[in-house]
């Protein structure tokens, strides 16, 4: 089956960017040669999750582009009714019917990339098969969370995480199974 695996980084204190969007922190962990995993898990990847905020984000950081649609079917959440665009959906119905349809189709992983909302939606119906989260050596103290709250107690088992000469600890989660 297809898992649906969020791959994000955040700083210590939770945060994966400022109030004003803004990621340059993320450039404390810039290494040469180093991509933390980002080659294995799109590898194994086929299709691309992110939210319509996080999506603009992108958009703005990359001269209005996002990259993913070059080799990955991409779905933006969002709220309005868009038309596609080639390997971009825009989509605003029940996040666990996307989901569903995405899993009986075959194909590779299904990645997320936030924002919080987006998050939240997915782990409001236990739709996350693994959390891949690669945390930064900052402390923003304030900006936009990873984790918004509002949902269940989700149960988890730690997989070995990942330590980086560059002071990224990456963390490894699977969904536990009853």
């Amino acid at each position: 089956m297809r898992k649906v695996i969020l791959y994000i980084s955040m700083s210590i204190d939770g945060f994966i960017a400022t109030k004003q969007d803004n990621l340059d922190w993320l450039s404390i962990a810039e290494k040469e040669g180093e991509d933390y995993g980002y080659t294995e898990v799109y590898a194994e990847a086929d299709t691309y999750l992110v939210g319509r905020k996080t999506y603009d984000v992108i958009l703005s950081l990359t001269g209005g582009t996002l990259p993913q649609t070059e080799n990955m079917n991409c779905y933006v959440f969002t709220r309005e009714d868009r038309p596609a665009e080639k390997n971009l959906n825009f989509y605003n119905g029940p996040v666990e019917q996307l989901i569903k349809e995405l899993r009986s189709q075959k194909g590779k992983n299904i990645v997320c990339d936030g924002g919080g909302e987006m998050v939240r939606s997915l782990m409001e119906k236990d739709l996350i098969d693994e959390y891949i989260i690669s945390v930064i050596p900052t402390i923003l103290g304030d900006g936009k969370r990873l984790f918004l709250g509002g949902i269940n107690q989700l149960n988890v088992k730690a997989m070995p995480s990942k330590y980086y000469d560059t002071g990224v600890v990456q963390l490894h989660y699977k969904r536990q199974t009853t």
